[in-house]
This record gives C-alpha cells, sequence and structure tokens, in this order.
C-alpha cells in the first residue's frame, strides 16, 4: 500500500533513529556537515538506514536535515538530496525492498521577521526548493522536524502543500515548559497543523521519551490526528571525549509504549539512538493497530501562542482596530501609523478582550499589504488569536498565509460568489469562519430565512472540505433605531442557531447605532444574548458597560467560579483605567512608569516617543537606570518563569533600543551606556544555525554590553583571534546539533589554553548544565537571559578587582 493509505490504516509507522550519532562513530570530522557523506562516503549512509531497516524500521529519513538553499547553493542542494534519496533507496533494496522514505527537512537557522530578517515568503521559497527536487527523487512523504518556530514551520508545510501533495508529517521541537522556543504551546500548534491539513504531528529532539510524554498528552487532547513520537535517548554527557546519553535501549522503548498507549502511531528516535534502540523499540510497541481516538470536533482558533475554544464560555472580540465609524483609526491607517494597532491591541488585551477583530479597509490604501503588515504587527503584540477582517480576497489570501496560528475569518456569506472565494482558503491555510446568515436577496427579514441560509452554508462549505466546527454564525444584528423589530428577529435567530448546535456571534455594537448612550444599550443587549447562548460577542471590551456584562454574566452562569473575575473587576476603578488606556501618544507623561510599561508591553514607537520627552526632565543615564533597564528585568524575569516568552522578549529588547537610541543623543563626552566588559559571541564550526546566538546578542546589547559576533560556523582560530585582539572577558558559544559539541569542547580547550583570562560561557539545545562543564565550560546559559546574569557577575567581579 502507498504510504499514505498505512498512515491511515492505524498500523505503528517504525522510524529510524540518529544518523549524527552512527556517523560520529564512523568518524565524522570535526566541522565536517553530515550532509556531505551523501557524497563523499555514499556507503556510510547506505549502512545506516540499512542498519535501521534491519532493526524494524519501515520507514526511514533522508540524510538532509541541514540541506536548504540556505547553507548551499541550488546546485549543491540538488546534488545532496538525490544523493540522500539514492542512498536510502538503496538500503531499503538491499534490505528486502520494503518501507517507506521520507524527505528530511531541518528549520533554517534563520529567525522570520518581524524578530529576524528571513521574509516569510523567502522561506516558503527556499523550503519549495529542496521539497521540489526530494519529489523529483520520488521519496513518499515529507518529514518537517526539530522546528522550534511556529512561522517557520507554517512556511515550510505551505512550502510542500505548494509543491506536491505528497503526506506531510510535523515534528516540533519542545522546551522543558512544554512549549516552543517562540513560545506556542501544544494546543496552539496543534490547531493551525490541524488546520493546515497536515497528515501526522507531534514532537522530537529536544529530551528524552520521558520528559516529552506531557508534551505528547496535550496534543492527543487537542487533535484526532495521527502523532509523531521521536524522543532523544535521554539527556546528554561526555564520556571519554564522546557524547554519550543516560537512557538505555530498554529504558527508552518502555517509555515509548507508553507514548503508543497516548495515541502515538509514528515512533522512531532523534539524538542518540541507534539501531538497537529501534529494535527494542519495535519489540516493545509490536504491530498491533493504534485505536482511533475518538475527538470531538471543537471550535478552535489560535495565536502564535495560545489556543482559544469557542463554547467553553462568552468570548469577546476586540472591535477597536476598525475604520468604520473610527476617524482615529482611519488616519491611523491612511498615515500607515501601525504602532497605532499595536497600541489597540495591548489595551484591548488588558481589558480582557479574547481574540481582536483586525480590519484595515480605507478606500486608496493598498489593503493586502496594510493588512498582512498589521497583523504582523499586532501578533508581535499580543498573545491573543486574531479575526481577520476584510471583504477584498487578494487581502484575505496575502493576511492568513502570513498568520502564525488558526485565525478567524471575518466573513462568508451566503452568496455563491462569497462561499467561492473564502472557503478555498479556509481549507488551504485553516481557520474558523463567521458566517452571516444573509445571501443574494439581502438581509432576510424573519428568523426562519437567516436560519435556512445557515444551513445552505453548511452544505456548501462541506463541498470544500471545512468541516461544521470550523463555522460561527453570525445572525445579524441590526439598528433597533431603524427597526425596533431587529433585536427580537436576531435573539430569535440566534436561539434557532444554538438549537441546531451550532456556534454564533455577533457585532453586539450595531443594536444602538444612532441612539444616545450607545453602551449602555449595547451592554443591555448583550446581557440578553448571552442569556440566548451566544458565543462570542465583537464589541468594545475598554466601554466599562460592556465589561461589567460580559463579568456579570460569567459570575451569574457559575462559568467564574471563584468569582475572581467579578471581584477584580469589582475592586479597580474603571473609569480611570479606562481614561489612561486611550491617552494619546502625545499626551502629557503623568508618571516615570510609562517607559517601562511601554517597554513592558512592547510599543516600539511608543517606547521612543516617551523616551524623547524623558530626556528633557532627567539624564539620560537616570532614564536607563530607573525605567529601561528595569523594564528589561522585568521581561527577563517573567522570560525565567515562562509567563513571557521569545517574542515578547525579543520585542521588549528592541523597545529598550529604541529607547536607548534616543537616550544616547543626550550623553555627553564623560558619559557612557556601555558597561566595562567585552564579549565575544560565536556558533560554533560545523553549526549553521545561529538564532540562540542572535537572541543573546540582542539581549547583551541592550543591557548595555559590547559585543562581538563573529557569526556561524567560525573556525576555532577565529575565535581564539578575536578573543585574543579584543581582550575578551566572556566567550560565548553555540550549538544547536550534537555532532557540534565536540567542536565547542574543542574550541573551549583552545580559549582556555590560548587566552586563560576569557570566561567561557555556552547554551543550546543539546545541552545540559552538567554536560557544559564537563566540557570545560565556566557558564551554562540556559537562556538568553541568563547569559545576561553572567554578564553582569563577570562585570561585578571585574569592577571589585578595580
Amino acid at each position: 500500500m502507498n504510504f499514505k493509505q498505512y498512515l491511515n490504516s492505524g498500523s505503528v509507522l517504525y522510524l529510524d533513529g540518529a544518523m549524527g550519532t552512527l556517523l560520529a562513530e564512523r568518524g565524522l570530522n570535526l566541522g565536517e556537515r553530515p550532509e556531505k557523506r551523501n557524497i563523499d562516503r555514499p556507503q556510510d549512509i547506505i549502512d545506516i538506514h540499512a542498519e535501521y531497516f534491519k532493526a524494524g524500521a519501515n520507514a526511514v529519513i533522508t540524510n538532509t536535515f541541514g540541506v536548504n538553499a540556505f547553507k548551499y547553493c541550488e546546485e549543491d542542494c540538488k546534488a545532496l538530496i538525490e544523493a540522500a534519496v539514492k542512498n536510502a533507496k538503496i538500503a531499503r533494496e538491499q534490505t528486502g525492498g520494503k518501507g517507506y522514505v521520507g524527505l528530511d527537512v531541518g528549520p533554517s537557522g534563520k529567525m522570520l521577521k518581524p524578530f529576524g530578517d528571513l521574509d516569510f515568503e523567502q522561506a516558503i521559497k527556499t523550503f519549495k526548493i529542496s521539497m521540489a527536487i526530494g519529489v523529483q527523487c520520488g521519496v513518499d512523504f515529507i518529514f518537517i522536524e526539530t522546528f522550534s518556530d511556529l512561522a517557520e514551520t507554517k512556511a515550510a508545510v505551505i512550502a510542500a502543500k505548494e509543491t506536491c501533495d505528497l503526506p506531510i508529517i510535523v515534528s516540533n521541537a519542545y522546551g522543558e515548559d512544554g512549549k516552543l522556543l517562540s513560545g506556542s504551546s501544544p494546543q496552539a500548534v496543534a490547531a493551525m497543523l490541524e488546520g493546515l491539513g497536515v497528515s501526522a504531528l507531534g514532537c522530537n529532539c529536544s529530551f528524552g521519551p520521558k520528559e516529552l510524554l506531557p508534551v505528547l498528552r496535550s496534543l492527543a487532547a487537542a487533535t484526532d490526528l495521527p502523532l509523531v513520537f521521536k524522543a532523544n535517548a535521554g539527556l546528554p554527557s561526555v564520556a571519554g571525549g564522546k557524547v554519550v546519553y543516560d537512557l538505555s535501549a530498554k529504558e527508552f522503548a518502555k517509555y515509548c509504549a507508553k507514548a503508543k498507549k497516548t495515541g502515538a502511531i509514528v515512533l522512531g528516535g532523534c539524538c542518540g539512538t541507534t539501531p538497537e534502540y529501534v529494535k527494542e523499540l519495535v519489540s516493545s510497541c509490536g504491530k498491533t493497530i493504534v485505536k482511533n481516538r475518538k475527538i470531538k470536533k471543537r471550535t478552535v482558533v489560535s495565536s502564535s501562542i495560545k489556543a482559544v475554544t469557542v463554547g467553553e464560555k462568552p468570548l469577546i472580540i476586540g472591535e477597536r482596530i476598525n475604520p468604520t465609524g473610527k476617524n482615529d483609526v482611519k488616519e491611523a491607517i491612511k498615515r500607515g501609523d501601525l504602532s497605532f494597532a499595536a497600541e489597540q491591541a495591548v489595551m484591548q488585551t488588558k481589558s480582557g478582550a479574547d481574540i481582536l477583530d483586525v480590519n484595515v479597509g480605507v478606500p486608496g490604501t493598498d489593503e493586502p499589504s496594510v493588512l498582512n503588515e498589521t497583523v504582523l504587527k499586532v501578533q508581535s503584540a499580543v498573545d491573543v488569536p486574531l479575526c481577520i477582517d476584510t471583504s477584498n480576497v487578494a487581502a484575505l489570501e496575502s493576511a492568513m498565509r502570513v498568520y502564525a496560528g488558526k485565525p478567524l475569518v471575518n466573513s462568508v456569506n451566503g452568496k455563491s460568489e462569497s462561499m467561492e472565494a473564502v472557503f478555498p482558503l479556509v481549507k488551504k491555510y485553516g481557520g474558523a469562519v463567521i458566517c452571516l446568515t444573509l445571501d443574494e436577496r439581502g438581509i432576510p427579514k424573519t428568523a426562519k430565512e437567516r436560519i435556512s441560509i445557515a444551513k445552505k452554508i453548511i452544505l456548501e462549505a462541506e463541498k470544500y472540505g471545512v468541516n461544521k466546527s470550523d463555522l460561527v454564525f453570525d445572525a445579524l444584528t441590526m439598528a433597533v433605531s431603524a427597526d425596533p423589530d431587529a433585536a427580537n428577529v436576531c435573539l430569535k435567530t440566534l436561539a434557532g442557531l444554538k438549537k441546531l448546535g451550532l456556534k454564533t456571534v455577533l457585532g453586539v455594537s450595531n443594536v444602538s447605532f444612532g441612539l444616545p448612550m450607545r453602551s449602555r444599550l449595547t451592554a443591555a443587549f448583550l446581557s440578553a444574548a448571552l442569556s440566548t447562548g451566544l458565543d462570542m460577542a465583537i464589541a468594545d471590551i475598554t466601554a466599562a458597560e460592556i465589561e461589567s456584562a460580559m463579568i456579570n454574566h460569567l459570575a451569574l452562569t457559575g462559568k467564574d467560579r471563584s468569582f475572581s473575575a467579578y471581584s477584580s473587576f469589582a475592586a479597580k476603578t474603571a473609569s480611570a483605567e479606562k481614561s489612561a488606556a486611550i491617552t494619546p501618544l502625545s499626551a502629557k507623561i503623568n508618571s516615570q512608569d510609562d517607559l517601562k510599561q511601554a517597554i513592558i508591553d512592547g510599543l516600539k514607537e511608543k517606547s521612543a516617543a516617551i523616551a524623547r520627552q524623558y530626556t528633557a526632565k532627567k539624564s539620560g543615564l537616570k532614564i536607563i537606570e530607573q525605567d529601561i533597564m528595569p523594564a528589561l528585568d522585568f521581561v527577563g524575569a517573567g522570560f525565567e518563569k515562562k509567563t513571557v516568552y521569545l517574542p515578547q522578549l525579543l520585542l521588549s529588547a528592541e523597545c529598550a533600543k529604541a529607547a536607548f537610541d534616543i537616550v544616547k543623543k543626550t550623553f555627553g563626552k564623560s558619559q557612557s551606556g556601555n558597561k566595562n566588559i567585552k564579549i565575544v559571541l560565536a556558533t560554533v564550526k560545523g553549526d549553521v544555525h545561529d538564532i540562540g546566538k542572535n537572541i543573546v546578542r540582542l539581549l547583551l546589547e541592550n543591557y548595555g554590553f559590547t559585543v562581538v559576533d563573529l557569526g556561524k560556523d567560525v573556525e576555532l582560530e577565529a575565535v581564539v583571534k578575536a578573543v585574543e585582539k579584543e581582550r575578551a572577558d566572556l566567550l560565548g558559544l553555540s550549538a544547536l546539533m550534537t555532532t557540534t559539541v565536540t567542536s565547542m569542547q574543542k574550541t573551549t580547550a583552545l580559549v582556555k589554553k590560548s587566552a586563560p583570562y576569557c570566561k567561557v560561557m555556552v547554551g543550546g539545545a543539546v545541552l545540559t548544565e552538567d554536560y557544559a562543564l564537563s566540557i570545560g565550560a565556566d557558564y551554562y546559559a540556559k537562556d538568553a537571559t541568563v547569559s545576561v546574569k553572567i554578564a553582569e557577575k563577570i562585570e561585578n567581579e571585574k569592577n571589585l578587582k578595580r
């Protein structure tokens, strides 16, 4: 049977184990890239694949993890991938001719905009090059693995979908907190990947099977797709100059058997595993078919950080990023002021919005471009899902394409042309969609007619492969000032839709259009709609009456059991907070905390503007000491506690830099914003992944340290030369791959010998503290915030010696 049939049969798919581990045993040289063995020593690769097939694997992954057009020219990519696929196929033929070959696609090693310099479309284009070659060579499936950023994961999946119709398997690398490096929860990952239509999803690398089991359980509860489990052989250490792992093959297999019971149908090994591990894995898990997990289809939307399930409790969709009836928003869009949207997003989220509507439809603007940029800007500022609101199909596709997560789409209706335009996009990119109960005849006068249109939309969505669970129906709120019976018809329609088991949404503020004291009337209507079963309301959550109506409903219906939301709302002075939240950027600064808050909130333009005003009131050094540094410390502490994630950390660092750049202009000749030590950073020889190192550099620079960044794949001698030239106090070394840790160890030893005055800190996904110390490093930096503490410790020690 073909691969797709096998994957859907329920039979376990046994993958191979590590490639780099076995190549190291075969003398992989320091700095040598594993994928070059495809051509230079193909028999090594053939033998390794064959060993895994003999051990019981019925699928192997090509030795192409590090092959992409970011690292090689297109001609070299072609040669390496063709050789890799050929080697895997030869191994298959030599071991009986059965089994499957998957194209291994690893991450680019770069960060996507807005946190890095890689454009989303460029990422897709580059992944396509590798995938097209693999498809031409006849691979059976695409295996996207070890991605730690949700946006890059989406780029790779889109590239695969636009290259071929082969099954796509995605396996992400989760951290010790059970989230991706970008802060994405398993639920958010599952929502996006299921929406994109991948064939299977799961987790690999980073940790051993025991540590990854909780992630697998979260994924199993979030999706009924086949699950992937591909853990390391425990935690690494160095013994006799070699990297070893602390879990035996039998122990590894025991945990994998638990993974199978949890629902994993695709099982294999990552770093440190060998054919012995795969043999034990097959023996422990057997060939019995995995029972299908029956998970009730839920209506889920997600951001890059978290998923929100519609129906668990009433949700508010913040409506303020919309130019309709809002001149300030309209003018901001016209002048290209995206910071305005970011501020509105932060303010609404703080007020309790669960989802944010984003609409930039202003005549005379390039809506596809503006919506795309606004979505990226808003998504980098807040962690809630977005509702992409536009009638421009080109703008909708552009925004859905780049959005990291599963968005809510506003909207489709019962018109044939609307459904023909929107449903294919929902199917391709994934999303839940608001369905307006109107059609070619306009807005029906009766509830019965509106419900009839809803039924028609459901049937049409099925033709495009869009499940009913991804449809949210709008009963249509009309102004009572124009039709006194409008609210009654809407509520009757809402009740009918709920009887059909459908999810519902209303733009509640429409009811009060043209009348005075609108928020009070809107709040009364919202209360009535919530009592009728409304799932989501598009409203201005910053209006105290709207927030009050929602809070009261939750308290009265038992959805706020501890009354924490009610008590919090009752305790605060709502009017003062609402006033402060909508203060325009040009207003007078009332508190020194404003700059700190702007940095914490990730509002770059606002941070710079407030810093400029502060310079008229106090010295630059005081601004740095009293405002900028405390803000960075606050965010850094949150990052360590896992209440703040990488996108927020990087955004706050950029805000701090923007403020610092303003403040620097006020320094006199005797003043300095820099620390007293020099730091050299490098990704070690043979490793081309520099995301972690770049994050460390950004944070260190924003704390005022002087950093010399040598880049990636740096020769040992070049590192030593830079340390000596700069008389560096601290060297930071990064490595992502197990095969390059020996390079890190040798670099550390060489620096210790040539520049004993320089301390060495190391970091990377494959390291632990014990491991780091065992290779001669002075410090282990598990993340960027720890690197700052290490640098500050060294600076303090240096100052004491003066």
